[in-house]
């Protein structure tokens, strides 16, 4: 909002002071003012105490007259709300009905917005409503009663600005996610629906062009700053705080919309081709690794007949989806899921079995994933569904090729070695090292190719009890399509080791190699987090107290961190336009931001493992220098070479 800015342009008596919380004004000196919220509140009497509250929201609802105690007395309901959220107290006495009138009155009358401190009222009490709508449905039906959802879709439709949009879709997400209250958000339905997607879509690009693209400090908004750091932190703090809400704003649009889709309503809107290639793109960043984003919703289309028609017509989501299933994501289950859901139903197995099968025929030895037990075999089973049918039906010779390979390696060769004895096994065990390690051998030799016919030769001898020397085999051929530069070959070969490890995707080998396969396709998402868990790898693994990550790592971190940065679209999109603001293209702002991210992540990454001390001093100095640094970035480059090829000599 132009009129918002720090120049105080059309406002000129806008008081920019930041709103006290609570902790400020209970400790304050005692005021004369009877209906006083935070004097009350201190009040010993429980029945006197109520009696007062119940006073002071209905004078909060009814007075038209500027007060700047209801900002405080509003900052100080927050925290409250916030903690207590579950306390039905002040929902007995009216607290709903109160922040209707203050919602309502901010969203009609700019006049009044615009005066004092009005402009945080709306956010906070918008907030007030998420917070004390998100657990219980009773209160969620009072709120509704109260008249909440009119003022709320106001803000939506973005009456004010995106912060409080954020705000008014988590609020709304609360009251469409219980059954009881469902109906009263469903009023409306398809405009809600339609304002939803095009938030989800476009908030990233919003939140870009009117916050985080503005370098000068004088155009920002000034209330959007003191609302996003509590009037604590510079620039760099503003930037990391507005990523983490617009990636909130993007997981709780969809969180919304999952609503609808759960309940098979408004499909026919969802599911537009657009959206979804859209949803692939949205997966909360490293800000927001708890939300499975787009991919969840997605997953909740697969569940329903339209929605999987639609999915399966989508080539590219396809392709998403199965590059999550071979990934090291937190979600990797929900792509697993939608494209076993896609292959189990007739009328979309044959649209999707083509493209899905080359990459699922690399999960079929995957053993448990999650609380997943026995994934591969329900893989298998529904790859090589009606499989002597499906070879009429399929006309890919390479699909045909795989799935014969996949009945011969879980089918055919496990009735072979169904009976064979422990001695066998162990004569078995014996030939594959010593074929491993002629192997080994022809590869340091520089034989690459012929390395690869003989780990072709241990895996084609190896039984498939013998579950480690697989990994490993696997593992190493996957190094030598590396060096060959073909990162699909590289990629099948990780995965399937991956599935062979125990747990599942924790050998660290396998996960470097996949990482700069997933890099040399540019697959950058994918490469960050097998990157992320190689490095995981190393940490749990050494004895040490304090932690060296590998140079190599580090780097490709930093580089695939800029790559996936939440911002980075709407950055390249709207440096290239001519906007008003005034959006810097300065590489250097953005490293520094990017390091300080990874700086973060690795550190509540090492938090859980308590190493978090010893790896402050390894990262703490950006990752990527400029200037006379990248000399000393070279001696470590050849310090670290060592190291990386004895990780690849112990093949």
């Amino acid at each position: 909002m132009d009129s918002l800015n720090k120049k105080g342009k059309m406002t000129p008596n806008f008081n920019t002071t930041p709103p006290k919380t609570i902790n400020d004004m209970v400790t304050d000196q005692m005021c004369n003012n009877p209906c006083c919220f935070f004097c009350i509140m201190k009040e010993p009497d429980t029945s006197l105490r109520r009696s007062c509250l119940a006073t002071c929201f209905n004078e909060m609802s009814v007075i038209n007259r500027d007060d700047q105690q209801h900002v405080l007395v509003l900052s100080g309901l927050w925290n409250i709300a916030m903690a207590q959220p579950d306390d039905p107290e002040f929902i007995s006495l009216g607290i709903f009905d109160c922040m209707v009138s203050l919602l309502e009155k901010g969203t009609n009358d700019r006049s009044w917005l615009f005066r004092g401190q009005n402009i945080y009222i709306p956010y906070y009490t918008a907030h007030v409503i998420g917070s004390y709508t998100m657990n219980k449905v009773e209160f969620a039906e009072k709120a509704v009663v109260a008249g909440v959802i009119p003022p709320l879709m106001e803000l939506l439709r973005g009456k004010i600005s995106w912060v409080e949009q954020r705000v008014a879709v988590r609020a709304l997400g609360h009251l469409a996610s219980y059954e009881r209250t469902f109906e009263a958000v469903a009023a409306y339905e398809e405009e809600l629906v339609r304002l939803t997607m095009n938030l989800a879509s476009t908030c990233l690009d919003q939140v870009y062009t009117k916050f985080v693209g503005v370098k000068d400090e004088n155009k920002r908004s000034k209330y959007h700053c003191d609302l996003l750091t509590r009037g604590v932190g510079g620039l760099e703090m503003e930037n990391r705080k507005a990523e983490e809400w617009a990636s909130q704003l993007q997981c709780w649009s969809l969180y919304l919309l999952n609503c609808f889709a759960c309940k098979e309503r408004s499909l026919n809107l969802i599911c537009n081709q657009g959206f979804l290639v859209d949803l692939c793109g949205m997966w909360g960043g490293l800000v927001n690794h708890s939300s499975p984003a787009g991919v969840g919703l997605i997953r909740i289309l697969c569940y329903s007949k339209y929605g999987r028609q639609s999915i399966s017509e989508s080539k590219q989501v396809l392709e998403n989806l199965c590059h999550l299933s071979r990934s090291s994501d937190d979600w990797q289950y929900m792509g697993i899921d939608c494209l076993l859901l896609l292959l189990k139903d007739i009328d979309t197995r044959y649209k999707v079995i083509e493209i899905v099968t080359m990459f699922l025929i690399d999960l079929v030895e995957l053993k448990s994933l999650g609380d997943r037990s026995n994934l591969g075999e329900t893989i298998t089973k529904t790859l090589l569904l009606d499989y002597k049918q499906s070879k009429f039906r399929i006309k890919n010779s390479h699909v045909l090729k795989a799935l014969q390979q996949t009945w011969e390696l879980k089918v055919e060769r496990r009735k072979r070695e169904k009976t064979m004895s422990v001695e066998k096994l162990e004569e078995k065990r014996v030939l594959v090292n010593l074929i491993k390690q002629q192997a080994n051998h022809v590869f340091w030799l520089g034989d690459v190719e012929e390395a690869i016919k003989m780990y072709n030769e241990a895996l084609d001898t190896c039984p498939l009890k013998l579950r480690k020397e697989r990994m490993v085999l696997y593992s190493n051929r996957a190094q030598c399509y590396l060096l060959l530069r073909d990162p699909d070959a590289a990629i099948r070969d990780s995965t399937r080791a991956l599935c062979l490890s125990n747990p599942t995707n924790s050998h660290g080998k396998s996960l470097w190699r996949r990482s700069q396969a997933y890099d040399m396709k540019g697959l950058a998402k994918e490469s960050l987090m097998d990157c992320i868990m190689f490095i995981n790898s190393v940490t749990t693994t050494t004895t040490n107290k304090r932690v060296k990550i590998p140079y190599y790592a580090a780097r490709m971190i930093s580089k695939q961190m800029e790559a996936t940065w939440l911002f980075v679209n709407a950055k390249s999109k709207f440096t290239r336009s001519d906007d008003d603001y005034e959006i810097s293209s300065n590489e250097d702002d953005h490293q520094l931001e990017c390091d300080e991210m990874m700086r973060q992540m690795m550190m509540m990454m090492m938090e859980k493992k308590s190493i978090a001390s010893g790896l402050s001093t390894i990262i703490e100095e950006p990752l990527i220098a400029k200037g006379k640094n990248w000399r000393e970035m070279e001696r470590a480059r050849r310090r670290n070479k060592t190291a990386f090829n004895v990780m690849a000599r112990s093949m």
